[in-house]
């Protein structure tokens, strides 16, 4: 490597990274991606100028795996990849100013912990959440290798890239060593730490494939329309004309033993949202819904609805009701409330909502140190005000028996976020989302890998219904059954046990290994404080 630029090293890491990530997915390439910034690190004097190439490295990553974002929002991709790739910079600069004031065990002791705090803290809601490439969701192709994820979620797979790179770097470095005398000491280490992990995961896999699944099934139906979202929102046809479509496609596959039938994001669309009292009550608007469930009485249907509420409290994103949206017999101030939303209906209307609760940053919300840039925003199709989100983690209880924990579109790569409801007594998790804003790019297959991760996590059936694709099922071990293509308008069936209690240890107590990661990387920045002062006082 002595022998190549600092920046094209810069750029083969990115492009390693980019090239290990789903859907490239030579996932082993995520084992020596990161050490050519370890390689710089020691090669280049300023801090400045490592400071850039570490940007450079973070920038070819993003701009390869998540260009598609431009379809959805030119500003939340520029906004997406420019921010990103300079957060990802921090942990590296926190190792080299570690490493020079403690040392190489302490500096890369920093990198470690610091990389996994980032990503902690980017899976949290703090207004520019976007933990995409949260280096654990890049073993999502090798859902053989990562069993253990019941016990730690990505965190852990995050740990070991990095652990491995590590190694690896380190058993380099002492090889070529001029002073060198014995062999290097991180050679059958760094051997074991590949090997084992992928060991214990095909352990789990075959103790899993020997449990019994309970033996009280049901049938649930998967459909997927395939409507252009950007023809559905601005000149698609009547809204009577879509519900009829629905029906049509979900009749066409059902049979008298479907017990849950589930519509993609946004399937039921009404320019100006859809009332949930409107819902609730059965009005004659939705008429074809009615007597499509009166033919199917033990159906329940679960769907996604933008949809608003009338409420007598004011929220971040409330507007003020009009008159004659008010509601009768409450009297003083109204709001309406927006959501991007699901509902549970059966004959007798909807008694349950959910609302999207991690909104797009840029397309669906945008934080309020940022609404200076919010006329930009909008102009390129983005919003500035945005949905109402929901707090609480409550599972939707369905008559068959299931107790359904919504994901809508991008929540699904919230791991931790999402173990919540099954720590509630969940035990499906259904996954909606409407992946065609990205037209037939890696963003709807990325999207769809990360699915299986949190079967993994918590060891429980998901049912994902995709508007234009993928939709299908995923099995407790993470592997899909029978998956539809994109672009395709399919409806597809699956008979799925309902489960009764019974936890993994990742949903019983969540991401402890990020949380432990952050307490020691903060201990770290104390003690370099500290060593500093006392320096300076000496």
């Amino acid at each position: 490597m002595n022998r190549l630029p600092p920046i094209l090293l810069s750029l083969i890491g990115g492009i390693l990274l980019s090239a290990a990530w789903p859907t490239f997915s030579l996932t082993p390439l995520l084992f020596v991606a990161w050490i050519p910034l370890l390689w710089l690190e020691t090669r280049v004097s300023s801090r400045w100028h490592y400071g850039g190439l570490v940007y450079l490295h973070m920038l070819v990553w993003n701009g390869l795996t998540t260009w598609w974002i431009w379809y959805a929002s030119v500003p939340g991709t520029i906004s997406a990849i420019l921010a990103n790739s300079l957060l990802m910079g921090l942990p590296w600069w926190g190792y080299r100013f570690v490493k020079k004031k403690r040392g190489q065990t302490a500096g890369l002791l920093a990198l470690l912990t610091g990389w996994m705090s980032f990503e902690y803290i980017h899976l949290q809601d703090w207004g520019l959440s976007w933990p995409w490439l949260t280096l654990g969701n890049g073993l999502a192709t090798q859902p053989g290798w990562i069993q253990w994820y019941e016990y730690t979620g990505t965190s852990g797979g995050t740990l070991w890239i990095l652990v491995v790179n590590t190694l690896l770097f380190l058993h380099w470095q002492t090889n070529r060593s001029a002073s060198s005398t014995t062999r290097s000491p991180y050679r059958w280490i760094t051997l074991a730490t590949i090997v084992l992990p992928i060991a214990l995961s095909q352990w789990i896999d075959h103790r899993l494939s020997k449990q019994p699944e309970s033996s009280r099934l049901a049938e649930v139906a998967l459909l997927q329309p395939n409507v252009d979202p950007y023809e559905k929102v601005s000149s698609y046809a009547s809204f009577d004309f879509q519900l009829q479509n629905l029906i049509r496609q979900s009749e066409a596959c059902m049979t008298d033993q479907t017990q849950l039938l589930i519509w993609p994001e946004t399937a039921l669309y009404r320019l100006g949202g859809i009332g949930e009292k409107e819902l609730r009550e059965k009005i004659p608007a939705f008429d074809s819904l009615w007597s499509f469930l009166r033919r199917h009485p033990d159906l329940t249907l679960f769907t996604g609805v933008e949809s608003y509420a009338v409420t007598l409290k004011k929220s971040p994103n409330s507007i003020p009701a009009p008159d004659w949206l008010r509601l009768a017999g409450q009297p003083g101030s109204q709001f309406i409330e927006s959501y991007n939303g699901a509902a549970l209906i059966d004959t007798g209307g909807a008694d349950q909502f959910y609302h999207k609760s991690k909104l797009v940053p840029g397309v669906e919300t945008l934080p309020g140190f940022l609404q200076f840039l919010s006329a930009w925003f909008e102009e390129f199709g983005g919003t500035s005000g945005g949905y109402t989100p929901q707090a609480d983690r409550t599972p939707l209880l369905a008559k068959n028996g299931f107790r359904l924990a919504p994901a809508i579109c991008y929540e699904s790569i919230y791991g931790e976020h999402l173990s919540r409801y099954f720590k509630e007594g969940a035990n499906l998790l259904v996954i909606i989302t409407n992946d065609g804003w990205w037209r037939n790019t890696p963003g709807h297959k990325q999207h769809a890998l990360y699915a299986s991760l949190r079967a993994i996590e918590t060891r429980q059936w998901v049912a994902r219904s995709a508007n234009t694709g993928i939709s299908g099922f995923i099995d407790p071990s993470g592997k899909w059954i029978d998956p539809q293509p994109y672009d395709t308008a399919a409806c597809v069936k699956q008979k799925i046990p309902i489960r009764s209690g019974g936890t993994t240890f990742f949903v019983s107590y969540g991401d402890i290994l990020s949380k432990g990661a952050l307490t020691f990387y903060m201990g770290i920045w104390i003690l370099c404080l500290a060593f500093r002062r006392r320096k300076e006082n000496s």
